[in-house]
């Protein structure tokens, strides 16, 4: 596995910016893993029974975005999510205007995702009303929620989710460049533990992409609870960034040995290289030009004792 290349706009953990990759082919990324995300994600509970599904939609949508890491992490570094891009932005490892570029390639995706399911829906003879189908993978809470879990708790649930998410990517792809490579796994580990728990709350998405995606074919009930879904989620990585941007900053300095060894020397050697900088500078220009004229008499000199000049 590759380890993602930066960003144009990225910054790294110790705010200085990387490596330059356009934005356009990063956009393109975010847009098209989070495509994926929304097809796996909302495809495998929608079109399988969980009696006899082989694989749990949660395992499904946490395998898929280990694979969409995996595939376009090297080019966007993998966010395919706005509260993970939020984190990025507070935790100061991505410019605002690309976060914000991030976050509406992301919506983007999602859209076209659950609008590529929404039509394969329309076309099953089966399913008279593709509303009330997406229905069942909507997030929601009170009657809406499988166990009519109240609103506080779907709250509090996608606030944890989301900061417990973004606290693992932004731990998993911190300083040490190594570490980077296993965050595709981490995240998608996490992503799929949590979503076991919040499909059984009201499928609680802990991305504010999906749920919008989920929430416009959906009900009208999807829409007008979509605030939660929203607000939640960002708030939860708004924590994790800010907690990782602190601890950052906080950070111990480097060692004095570490800088001698990068080539800052201290002590005698500065006061002589300063004086001879100091002399170099007030050196009156008429014994410059004497220098230099006698510099090339010897060169002069040189070529006619060698035979290249008579």
């Amino acid at each position: 596995m590759s380890t993602p290349v930066p960003a144009r706009d990225a910054l790294q953990p110790d705010g200085t910016p990387a490596a330059p990759t356009g934005l356009l082919p990063r956009l393109a990324a975010e847009a098209f893993g989070s495509l994926f995300l929304a097809v796996a994600g909302l495809g495998v509970p929608l079109f399988s029974i969980p009696q006899s599904s082989p694989v749990p939609s949660a395992l499904a949508a946490g395998l898929a975005v280990t694979a969409a890491m995996l595939a376009f992490g090297h080019i966007s570094g993998g966010h395919f999510n706005p509260a993970i891009t939020l984190g990025h932005l507070l935790a100061g490892r991505i410019r605002a205007g690309a976060a914000a570029a991030y976050a509406a390639a992301q919506l983007v995706g999602a859209l076209v995702g659950a609008l590529a399911l929404f039509g394969i829906l329309r076309t099953l003879p089966s399913i008279p009303d593709s509303r009330t189908a997406f229905d069942t993978v909507a997030a929601g809470f009170g009657e809406h929620s499988i166990i009519q879990a109240p609103l506080a708790a779907v709250v509090l649930l996608e606030l944890l989710g989301a900061a417990i998410i973004v606290a693992v990517f932004l731990g998993a792809s911190g300083r040490d460049g190594g570490a980077r490579t296993v965050a595709p796994v981490a995240v998608g580990l996490s992503f799929a533990a949590l979503l076991q728990v919040g499909q059984s709350v009201g499928n609680l998405p802990f991305n504010p992409a999906r749920a919008v995606a989920s929430a416009v074919f959906s009900s009208g009930w999807a829409v007008e609870q979509l605030w939660v879904f929203l607000v939640a989620p960002l708030a939860g990585a708004a924590i994790a960034g800010l907690v990782f941007r602190i601890g950052e900053v906080t950070g111990s300095p480097a060692p004095v040995a570490d800088v001698e060894a990068a080539g800052h020397d201290t002590g005698a050697d500065d006061d002589a290289d300063d004086d001879a900088d100091a002399v170099a500078v007030n050196e009156p220009a008429a014994a410059a030009a004497a220098r230099q004229e006698k510099a090339r008499g010897v060169s002069e000199a040189q070529e006619f004792f060698d035979g290249k000049r008579s």
